[in-house]
C-alpha cells in the first residue's frame, strides 16, 4: 500500500507532466478537438507495497509471479504474488558468516539459485522447503546464470550456463527426484565450457542470456564489464540435452566477434524485452561505461543478432565515480536505469528522457531494479522498501515519436485507434510529400485529414498539379458518407470537369496516347462508379451540360448508356444515320416505351431488321401501339415493304394470337389492298361465328366492296346472316356459291325456299336454262314444280318438265296415304288409354285391422290414411308433414290455399230461414266443391309414395340435422 507521502509525491510528478504536455500543445489545424478533462495516468505509475521487513533486504528475484526476498543473515522470503497473504519463509541453516551475494530464479519461478559470499551456492526449488547445497559449484562466486528456456520445466533446468567472477563460464544441469526428494546431489554436473578475458586478464561473467533462432541456429550473449561477446552456433536436433559445448569448441582458438567499449563501471547487466511468453526477445539495451548500447535482434543474420545499434551516453548528471547507475531493465519504447536516488527512463526511440522519479532519502538508496517478463511489472528495492511500477499504455505517445523521425507508416499503426492523432500524423506525411514533391502521395494523404478542404485544394492548384487535385478529390469523394449529399455534388461536377479538361489537352498530343487511354479509362470507371450513381443521376443534366459544353459526344453516350437513359442514345444515332447502332440498343436494353418511340424514324430506313427486332420482342410490344409507324410507312412504301408490315401483323395474329380488333383490321386492310388471294383465306379461317371473329365485319364489308372483292363479301354476309344478301352478290359470280349460302339458314324453311327460288329465277330468266333450273327442284326439297312454273315463259313446252310434274303428283299421293296412317294409329291409342283408365277404376288394395302407418307406427285405420301401389301406407297428416318441407315454394302456398277452403267448406251455415231448395242446392254445390278440393290436395300430397317415389331420391343430399338447428341439437346432446 502506498503512503501519504508516496501518492502527494506521485501527484506532483503527474501534475509536472501534465502541464508539459499542455505547454506543447497549439492551436490544432484539424478538425479534431481534443476532449480530455481529466489528468493522463502517467506511462510509469509508481506504488509502494505495503511491507515492513523484519530485517534489511539483500537481495531480490521475480519471475512468473513468484517472488524471493533475502532478509539478513539467515532468512528466505518467498511470495506467490497471485496468493500475496500466503508468503513462506525458508531458513538458510548457515551457522556461518556466509551471506547472500545474487539470487537468480528461472523463467518459471520454480528454480531458485542462491549464490553466497563464500563461493558456494545454494538451490531450492518451489515445490519444497529444504534448501539444498550444490557440492559441485562449490569454490565459484556465481556471478550470472544463463537459463535455458527451450528444455526447463518445474523439475528440471535442462542445460543451463554458469559465469563466475574469474571469467570462466561452466555448463550445469539441476534435477529434482521426483519419487524421493533430494536423495541424490541435485546438480547433475558442472563442466567449464568457456573463459571470458578482457586485455587485463579474465573479467567477470557479468550476463548471460541464451537464444534459439531458426533453423536449429543458437545465440548466446555473454558480458563483462566493457565486452559483449556473442556465440553461435547450430546444435543438431536431438541432441540438445546435451548441452552447448560444440557451440563453445567452435571458439576455442579464436575469440569470438564481440563489442568492447573503454570505460569501465566496474560490471555490466543487458536487459532484453520480449513482447510475448514463450517467444523470442525483440530487442535489447546493455548498460556499461560509456552508456546504454540499445537495439533490436535480428535472429536472421548469419554472426551476430544485434542489430539497429545506438549508444545513449550517460548525460552530465551522471558520473559514473559517484553516482554511477546500478540496474537496467528495458520495456517496450524505453529503457529505465536505476540511480542510487531516482529512476530515469529513456526513449529508444529518439534517445530522450522522459520520466525521472526522485525518491526520499528516508527510504535509503536503491539496490537493485528487476522486471518480471511475464507480467511486465518492474520491482525496486532498498534495503527498507520496496516499490513497484506499473506500466501503462506505454504507445501512447510513440506515434509522435515516429512522425517526427518520417516514419509514417509506424506512426500510423501506433494511433490508429486515436482519430485525432491520426489525423496530425496524416497532415504531417501529406505536407512531407509535398515538400518533396510527391504530389499524387500527398493528395492520398490530405484526402484521410480534417484540414480544411479549400486550403488543400487551392495549394494544389497554386502548384499547377491537377492530376494531384483530381486524386485528392477522388479520395476526398471516397470518404464522405451518404447524408453529405451537397458535397459529392460539389466534387462529383468538379472532378467531371478537371478529367474533361484533361481529356481534351492529352486528345490534341498524339505523344499522349497511352496516357490519354488510361486517363479516358478512368474517367469511365469514375462515371460508373456505384457510389456515385445516385449522385450522378440526381444532377445528370448539369453533366450533360458539362459534356456537351467541351464537345464531347463520346462521353455522354457512355455517360447516357450508365445512367440508363437510353433515349438519348438512340436519338443520338438517329441524329447521325446510325440506324443499326440506334435499333441494337433497343434490342439490347428492350424497353417497349423507346420502340413506340423511334420504330416510326427506324422502320423508314431498315425496315426488315426492324420488324425482327418487334417479332423477338413477342408480346412485350403492343401492336397497336406501333400501327401509327407502320400506316405512316406503308403509305409511302413500295409493296415489298408492305410486306414486312403484313409479316409482323401475321407474326402477332397466328403467333401471339392477338384478339385486338385495330390489328385485325389493320391486316385485313393490307390484305385488301396488296393480298387479294390471302383476304379470302385469312376470312374463312376466321371462322362463321359472330362471337369469335376478332375484325369488325362492317368494316370488312365496306373495305372488300371497295377493293372489288366480291367473294370476301359474300362470305361476310353470311357470317352476318344476311343470307338474302349473301345470295344476291353470290348470283353475279357463281351460282354454286349461291346454292352454298341458300342451304345455310337451317332453321328457317321460308328462308330457305325463299333464297332457292331467289336462284332459281335467276336460273331460268337470266340464264335461261331449264335444265339447270330442273336441278335446283331436286337439290332443295322443299320446291315444288309449283313454285318454279310461274318463272317459266309461256311459250315453253311441258315435255321440259313433264317428269318433275309427275313426281310432284305421286308425292302428293304418298303424303295423303300417311295422314291416313297416322290417323288411324291414333284412333287405337284413343281406345286403348280409354281401357287403361276404366280398369284403374276398378283397382283396389286390401288393409288389415293391425297394419300401422310406416311413419308414425300407430294404427292404421284409427285416422284417415292412404295406401301406395308400393304397400307403404300412411296417416293423412303423417304424409303431410313428410311431403310439406319437400314440396317446391309455390306447392306449398297453394296446399295451404287448399287447405283454408277446405277447413271454410267444413264450417255450418250461420243462417237459419234460408228457403229448403236452396239449401239442399248450396248443399250440392258446397259438396261438389269440398270433393274437388280434396282431390286437388290428394294430387300435391298422394302424388307418389314419400319413400319410394322421386322425394326420397331429391333429399339425398340434404343433412340429417337442420344447419339452423345444429348448434340446439349439439347442446342436447353434452
Amino acid at each position: 500500500m502506498a503512503s501519504i507521502l508516496d501518492e502527494y509525491e506521485d501527484s506532483l510528478h503527474r501534475s509536472v507532466s501534465v502541464q508539459q504536455s499542455r505547454a506543447s500543445v497549439g492551436i490544432p489545424h484539424s478538425g479534431y478537438v481534443s476532449a480530455r478533462l481529466e489528468k493522463e495516468t502517467p506511462i510509469f505509475n509508481k506504488q509502494r507495497i505495503d511491507f515492513a521487513p523484519p530485517e534489511k533486504i539483500n537481495s531480490l528475484v521475480v519471475s512468473s509471479n513468484q517472488l524471493c526476498m533475502s532478509l539478513g543473515k539467515d532468512t528466505l522470503l518467498r511470495i506467490d504474488l497471485g496468493k500475496p497473504d500466503e508468503p513462506n519463509q525458508v531458513e538458510l541453516g548457515r551457522k556461518d558468516e556466509a551471506r547472500v551475494y545474487k539470487m537468480f530464479l528461472d523463467h518459471t519461478g520454480s528454480h531458485l539459485l542462491i549464490a553466497l559470499n563464500t563461493s558456494e551456492c545454494l538451490y531450492l526449488n518451489r515445490s519444497v522447503q529444504k534448501v539444498r547445497a550444490l557440492s559441485r559449484w562449490k569454490g565459484h562466486l556465481i556471478e550470472s546464470v544463463g537459463w535455458n528456456k527451450f528444455l526447463g520445466s518445474e523439475t528440471n533446468t535442462g542445460p543451463i550456463l554458469v559465469g563466475t567472477s574469474q571469467g570462466q563460464i561452466y555448463e550445469a544441469e539441476i534435477s529434482v527426484s521426483e519419487g524421493s526428494l533430494f536423495s541424490t546431489n541435485p546438480d547433475q554436473y558442472f563442466r567449464q565450457v568457456y573463459t571470458l578475458e578482457e586485455e587485463s586478464g579474465p573479467a567477470p561473467v557479468c550476463c548471460l542470456e541464451i537464444e534459439r533462432g531458426i533453423e536449429g541456429k543458437f545465440f548466446i550473449i555473454a558480458t563483462t564489464r566493457k565486452r559483449l561477446f556473442q556465440f553461435v552456433g547450430k546444435v543438431p536436433e536431438g541432441t540438445e540435452q546435451q548441452g552447448f559445448s560444440s557451440i563453445f569448441a567452435v571458439h576455442a582458438d579464436h575469440l569470438p566477434s564481440f563489442r568492447e567499449f573503454p570505460a569501465n563501471l566496474g560490471f555490466s547487466e543487458i536487459a532484453f524485452y520480449t513482447p510475448k511468453l514463450r517467444s523470442n526477445p525483440r530487442s535489447f539495451a546493455w548498460m556499461m561505461g560509456n552508456g546504454v548500447l540499445y537495439g533490436t535482434l535480428d535472429y536472421s543474420r548469419p554472426d551476430s543478432i544485434l542489430s539497429d545499434e545506438r549508444v545513449w551516453v550517460y548525460p552530465p548528471d551522471i558520473d559514473i565515480t559517484v553516482n554511477k547507475p546500478i540496474s537496467i531493465v528495458l520495456t517496450q519504447f524505453h529503457f529505465l536505469l536505476l540511480l542510487p536516488d531516482r529512476v530515469k527512463a529513456v526513449c529508444t526511440l529518439n534517445g530522450q528522457v522522459v520520466f525521472q522519479d526522485l525518491f526520499l532519502e528516508k527510504f535509503g538508496t536503491l539496490t537493485r531494479m528487476i522486471k518480471d517478463p511475464t507480467v511486465q511489472q518492474i520491482w525496486i528495492h532498498t534495503e527498507k522498501v520496496v516499490f513497484r511500477y506499473h506500466v501503462q499504455r506505454e504507445s501512447r505517445d510513440v506515434w509522435k515519436m515516429y512522425m517526427n523521425m518520417n516514419k509514417f507508416d509506424l506512426a500510423k499503426e501506433y494511433c490508429k485507434d486515436r482519430p485525432e492523432c491520426l489525423d496530425i500524423v496524416l497532415a504531417k506525411e501529406a505536407e512531407h510529400c509535398f515538400q518533396n514533391k510527391r504530389y499524387l502521395d500527398s493528395a492520398k494523404c490530405y484526402a484521410l485529414t480534417q484540414n480544411y478542404f479549400e486550403e488543400i485544394a487551392l495549394k494544389f492548384i497554386e502548384a499547377k498539379q491537377e492530376e494531384a487535385l483530381m486524386e485528392f478529390l477522388i479520395k476526398k469523394l471516397s470518404n464522405l458518407k451518404p447524408s453529405e449529399k451537397t458535397q459529392t455534388t460539389l466534387l462529383t461536377t468538379w472532378l467531371t470537369e478537371l478529367y474533361l479538361n484533361w481529356l481534351g489537352i492529352l486528345q490534341g498530343d498524339p505523344s499522349q496516347r497511352n496516357l490519354y487511354l488510361d486517363t479516358r479509362e478512368k474517367f469511365r470507371t469514375f462515371l460508373s462508379s456505384p457510389k456515385n450513381k445516385d449522385c450522378l443521376f440526381n444532377n445528370r443534366a448539369s453533366i450533360y451540360e458539362l459534356l456537351a459544353s467541351h464537345g464531347d459526344t463520346e462521353h455522354m453516350v457512355y455517360f447516357a448508356v450508365i445512367m440508363q437513359d437510353y433515349e438519348r442514345v438512340v436519338a443520338h444515332h438517329c441524329q447521325h444515320d446510325e440506324y443499326d447502332e440506334a435499333l441494337n440498343v433497343l434490342s439490347r436494353h428492350r424497353d417497349e416505351k423507346l420502340f413506340y418511340k423511334f420504330s416510326p424514324v427506324l422502320i423508314q430506313h431498315i425496315p426488315k431488321k426492324v420488324v425482327d427486332a418487334w417479332i423477338s420482342m413477342g408480346s412485350r410490344l403492343d401492336a397497336r401501339n406501333l400501327i401509327p409507324a407502320l400506316v405512316n410507312y406503308s403509305q409511302s412504301a413500295s409493296t415489298q415493304q408492305i410486306n414486312e408490315a403484313i409479316r409482323y401483323m401475321e407474326f402477332c395474329v397466328y403467333q401471339l394470337e392477338e384478339t385486338q380488333q385495330a390489328i385485325h383490321n389493320y391486316l385485313l386492310s393490307l390484305y385488301a389492298l396488296c393480298r387479294p388471294d390471302s383476304l379470302l383465306s385469312y376470312l374463312e379461317q376466321a371462322g362463321t361465328n359472330p362471337n369469335r371473329i376478332h375484325y369488325d365485319l362492317k368494316y370488312a364489308l365496306r373495305l372488300c366492296a371497295e377493293h372489288g372483292h366480291h367473294r370476301a363479301c359474300v362470305h361476310i354476309y353470311k357470317v352476318m346472316e344476311l343470307y338474302e344478301e349473301a345470295v344476291d352478290l353470290a348470283l353475279q359470280v357463281d351460282v354454286d356459291l349461291a346454292k352454298s349460302c341458300a342451304d345455310l339458314p337451317e332453321d328457317d324453311e321460308e328462308l330457305r325456299k325463299k333464297l332457292w327460288l331467289k336462284i332459281a329465277r335467276h336460273v331460268v330468266q337470266e340464264e335461261k336454262d331449264v335444265k339447270k333450273a330442273m336441278a335446283c327442284l331436286s337439290s332443295c326439297a322443299l320446291l315444288k314444280i309449283e313454285d318454279v312454273l310461274p318463272f317459266f315463259p309461256d311459250f315453253v313446252t311441258i315435255d321440259h318438265f313433264k317428269e318433275a310434274i309427275c313426281n310432284s303428283l305421286e308425292d302428293y299421293n304418298k303424303h295423303i296415304e300417311e295422314l291416313k296412317r297416322e290417323m288411324e294409329e291414333a284412333t287405337q291409342s284413343a281406345k286403348r288409354i280409354r281401357e287403361d283408365i276404366q280398369e284403374m277404376r276398378n283397382k283396389y288394395g286390401s288393409v288389415e285391422p293391425q297394419e300401422k302407418c310406416a311413419a308414425c307406427d300407430f294404427p292404421l285405420l284409427n285416422r284417415p290414411f292412404y295406401l301406395f301401389l308400393c304397400g307403404h301406407m300412411f296417416h293423412y297428416d303423417c304424409l303431410l308433414q313428410a311431403v310439406f318441407p319437400n314440396l317446391p315454394a309455390y306447392k306449398q302456398a297453394k296446399l295451404e290455399d287448399l287447405q283454408k277452403k277446405l277447413a271454410a267448406t267444413s264450417q255450418p251455415s250461420k243462417s237459419h230461414h234460408r228457403p229448403k231448395d236452396a239449401d239442399t242446392i248450396s248443399l250440392g254445390k258446397g259438396q261438389q266443391s269440398r270433393e274437388q278440393i280434396k282431390a286437388d290436395i290428394d294430387d300435391i300430397v298422394a302424388a307418389e309414395c314419400v319413400y319410394c317415389g322421386e322425394l326420397m331420391i331429391r333429399s339425398i343430399d340434404k343433412p340429417f340435422i337442420d344447419p339452423q338447428k345444429y348448434e340446439e341439437e349439439m347442446q342436447s346432446w353434452l
